[in-house]
């Protein structure tokens, strides 16, 4: 039987961003912020320019997201070391504790999802599919980075 890749692929996505959406009420855009807020921590982007190519998202549109995480705490803008005349979106203190604290909900929801699939078909499929996409799924795991940036922020007693 001939299975419809797009269906498949679309019925998946749809019930993804059901159930993560209401985990991420408080990022600005829900899990287009998320995902923005993500790759801004991964620090794989120099540009904002750049991380709007990046996630496929117009640079306009971009400009209001960021406007917005940038409102809510969770990132800052600062000029690029390497480039003047460029901007860099770095994530502060509070967007990396905002970011590890929806990157463990929202993983909880991915196992949930694909709950159908054993431990090792889900890192096959994530395999697969970043293989697939190009590669788009970077080395660079920005929950790891945000756990990081929160645990070396958070208060010594």
């Amino acid at each position: 039987m001939d299975k419809d890749l797009g269906v498949m692929l679309a019925t998946l996505l749809r019930s993804y961003r059901e159930a993560i959406s209401p985990c991420l009420q408080n990022v600005p855009h829900g899990p287009r912020g998320y995902h923005t807020l993500r790759e801004v921590a991964a620090g794989t982007q120099p540009s904002q320019v750049a991380l709007a190519a990046h996630l496929g998202i117009d640079r306009t549109v971009m400009t209001y997201l960021i406007d917005d995480l940038a409102e809510a705490g969770l990132v800052e803008r600062r000029p690029n070391p390497s480039d003047r005349r460029q901007r860099q979106v770095v994530a502060t203190d509070d967007g990396a504790r905002a970011l590890s604290e929806a990157c463990r909900q929202v993983r909880d929801i991915e196992d949930s999802l694909l709950g159908e699939l054993t431990v090792a078909e889900r890192d096959q499929l994530r395999a697969l599919l970043a293989r697939a996409t190009g590669g788009v799924d970077h080395p660079v795991d920005a929950c790891e980075v945000a756990a990081g940036l929160e645990s070396s922020s958070a208060p010594q007693p």
